[in-house]
């Protein structure tokens, strides 16, 4: 698989650690304490914020499916197998917190791979997501147009009509806020927070301070009222119940 058909089908993880990452940081530490927590990253990439979370916890596992960015994940933070989401290699609730950041949309099943969140969550963990938010103005994915692949945002795309939409872009989804639930629905867990946030506008900052930050101001201010609706991504936290009467975890589901 060359670079550009790994970065199309995988998406690209994050290569460096800027503010923005550390933004959302801290929103996963406000409603998930990392502190000496056992902590599952899905889909950790070059392992950045498996190795943010280390500064918490020694307990910290990730898996993810590209064995080159195994190899260079395992040079942040040692626990990192190769693996596919929808077959998560742990045990029921083995995990305190369970973290999936930009990964759903692109795993083959995102249902199954939802109910593998769930199953490894001990009762009264948090599992800590972010995927793409259907309303926001840019599909930053790329799309296909003509069967060659255009890397990079794409402007309405996620605004079309469901046929259209997954013509130009069959590689990624992009989540409602309903249909973002409806993976979690049946199972064990309650919403603890779900809301929209918008980017962290890194590149803008370093080129042009100035217009960085207003528009960080801007945007961020616009997390506080209803046009959050349309930030890049969701932010959906979910507490795990407790599992004993549910059957959704046979293991025939994993």
């Amino acid at each position: 698989m060359t670079a550009t058909e790994q970065a199309a089908l995988r998406g690209n993880p994050s290569f460096v650690w800027r503010a923005g990452q550390e933004r959302r940081l801290a929103m996963v530490r406000r409603y998930a304490p990392l502190e000496g927590k056992r902590v599952l990253d899905v889909g950790c990439g070059l392992g950045m914020y498996t190795a943010a979370f280390l500064r918490y916890t020694p307990h910290v596992f990730g898996i993810e499916i590209e064995a080159d960015r195994v190899c260079e994940a395992r040079a942040h933070a040692r626990g990192v197998a190769r693996a596919v989401g929808e077959t998560l290699p742990f045990a029921d609730n083995a995990f305190d917190v369970v973290f999936s950041h930009e990964v759903l949309e692109h795993v083959a099943d995102d249902r199954l791979c939802a109910q593998e969140l769930v199953r490894v969550t001990a009762p009264g963990g948090r599992i800590v997501i972010f995927v793409p938010n259907r309303a926001y103005l840019f599909e930053t994915h790329g799309i296909y147009w003509r069967g060659v692949y255009h890397f990079g945002n794409k402007p309405l795309v996620n605004w079309l009509p469901d046929a259209l939409r997954n013509r130009l872009a069959p590689h990624v989804r992009a989540y409602s806020g309903r249909a973002l639930r409806k993976l979690f629905a049946d199972l064990p867990m309650r919403v603890i927070v779900h809301t929209q946030i918008y980017p962290g506008y890194d590149n803008i900052v370093a080129r042009r301070p100035r217009v960085g930050r207003f528009i960080q101001w801007m945007t961020y201010t616009l997390e506080k009222t209803p046009l959050r609706c349309f930030g890049l991504s969701h932010f959906l936290v979910l507490a795990v119940h407790d599992k004993t009467n549910v059957r959704t975890f046979e293991r025939s589901n994993v």
